[in-house]
């Protein structure tokens, strides 16, 4: 079994939630990504819908599209002049494992007496969606189930000197 690794032996810049939050962790982020999940596309229903400022909502829509997550469209009304929707990519709809596990949290933690305001199912079979967390071999996993990190091949080794003074 491998020794346990300790992590501030790697480079913290070179992780994979880091580089995640850096394209989903602004403010508003999650909802405009939410709604495009849902199918609102066009800029007006996104800003009415959420009630965000336009000016927030044009740059967090740009850096959805910068990043790769949502691609710009255009379409044209009979008579109008030509606009654009926001359509996500498949690096963007890959997020919605994230949106159910925030949603999931939020329904078993902040949904009040009521409970949740919404149930997501499979419209193929209409079963409610749960989100699990299993090993590669089928094995669920409790939340407070211990995990094991191993240094994976984009891993950064920082000495261990230089690791602990910048704590």
């Amino acid at each position: 079994m491998p020794a346990v690794i300790d992590p501030r032996q790697f480079d913290s810049t070179a992780c994979s939630i880091a580089r995640t939050m850096g394209l989903i962790g602004q403010p508003w982020t999650l909802l405009v990504l939410r709604d495009l999940f849902n199918g609102v596309r066009r800029f007006d229903e996104l800003a009415d819908h959420l009630g965000i400022a336009r000016n927030v909502l044009t740059r967090r829509l740009a850096g959805l599209v910068e990043d790769g997550l949502v691609e710009k469209v255009s379409y044209r009304e009979p008579g109008q002049r030509a606009r654009h929707e926001y359509r996500l990519t498949q690096a963007g709809w890959d997020l919605r494992p994230i949106l159910l596990v925030v949603m999931a949290y939020g329904d078993s933690h902040l949904s009040g007496a009521d409970g949740p305001p919404l149930r997501m199912e499979h419209a193929d079979c209409g079963g409610e969606v749960v989100v699990r967390l299993e090993c590669a071999h089928g094995h669920p996993l409790a939340p407070t189930e211990r995990l094991r990190a191993r240094p994976g091949p984009g891993a950064r080794y920082v000495p261990r000197e230089s690791a602990v003074s910048a704590h």
